[in-house]
């Protein structure tokens, strides 16, 4: 199959296999620049190692993982590839400023980068406080301005909102669809279901398997849902029923796959 210019990320058969545990066996999907992607699913379904497979830092045991037309990983997709992991990546004894410009000096990005991200991800009254002295959320967003520096083409952001309140986690996704609307591709995991509104394109998992590649508009009317979490636990419910090895007879069995 010929890559296509209109995706960043393109993955053909992926297989991931941890000791004799298969992740994956066979993944297909693309992943459409210039857009915000939601990898939705509950914990353990495989939304992490997918993630760190798209960045090249994933020991694969089988198919391809294109981003930005190299393969994943290359030294050239080094300052065009943001990855926020759900730890926060950064110095808890030095203050956000310091973190940031040491981080801007190693990836090559502009000095005056360091208060623009610091401004956008709301954290210009704590620029000089140490990560240590910070918040759990707060240090989140240290990590995600820590990504932002030097404009990536491609951002992937492992659960940024976990642990912030309703109106960071707000004012984060604003941060995200002006990325967005400035180029920037974004892919960016979450179990919390109204976050799958925000985006502009799902892929849902479940158990290492791809369940839905939809929009989010797309996955409430295929469902007969008005609400983002009824709408996965009806996928949930009919993968599960489909599923030639494993048929739950109750509507509790379905939640656990779920993960509620």
């Amino acid at each position: 199959m010929n890559n296509s210019p209109a995706n960043a990320v393109e993955v053909r058969g992926l297989h991931v296999r941890r000791g004799r545990t298969e992740v994956f066996t066979s993944l297909d999907f693309d992943i459409p620049r210039g857009q915000i992607t939601g990898l939705m699913g509950p914990s353990g379904c495989g939304k992490t190692t997918l993630m760190r497979s798209i960045v090249g830092v994933q020991k694969v045991a089988g198919g391809t993982v294109t981003v930005l037309d190299d393969p994943a990983g290359t030294a050239a997709q080094r300052r065009r590839v943001a990855y926020d992991t759900q730890a926060a990546s950064v110095y808890g004894d030095l203050t956000i400023e310091q973190n940031l410009r040491y981080f801007a000096r190693i990836i090559g990005a502009p000095r005056s980068d360091v208060a623009r991200v610091i401004e956008e991800v709301g954290l210009g009254g704590q620029a000089r406080q140490t990560v240590d002295s910070l918040s759990g959320g707060q240090e989140s967003r240290v990590s995600l301005a820590v990504a932002m520096l030097g404009s990536p083409q491609l951002l992937v952001l492992d659960e940024p909102t976990v642990g912030l309140d309703p109106v960071l986690r707000a004012e984060l996704w604003d941060v995200f669809r002006g990325l967005s609307g400035a180029g920037a591709t974004i892919v960016v995991s979450s179990h919390v279901m109204d976050e799958a509104l925000r985006c502009d394109r799902l892929i849902l998992m479940r158990a290492g398997r791809i369940i839905a590649d939809t929009t989010p508009q797309g996955l409430l009317t295929d469902t007969g849902q008005s609400d983002p979490d009824a709408a996965f636990l009806s996928l949930i419910e009919r993968d599960v029923a489909g599923s030639a090895d494993h048929r739950p007879s109750t509507r509790r069995e379905a939640r656990e796959e779920a993960g509620e």
